[in-house]
């Protein structure tokens, strides 16, 4: 089973807030870093460290991925 850290959780909404600031009055983030909040927020109330993979939603799980995919390099 794959898991997620709580401090790439936090380094892949920067990550997405950087490529794609909040807009609006209301600062509204964007759909990555937006799928990624609530994942994250949970971590914290919870005290967690690390999460499964496969309890995030699909948009949230796109999001990390494609985080992953745009920042390590092999």
């Amino acid at each position: 089973m794959l898991f997620v850290s709580i401090q790439e959780l936090e380094a892949a909404i920067n990550y997405w807030r950087s490529q794609s600031p909040a807009v609006g009055e209301e600062l509204h983030l964007c759909p990555e870093a937006a799928a990624l909040a609530k994942p994250y927020a949970l971590m914290i109330v919870q005290g967690a460290q690390r999460v499964p993979m496969d309890v995030l939603d699909e948009s949230a799980r796109l999001a990390i991925q494609s985080f992953f995919k745009n920042t390590h390099t092999n």
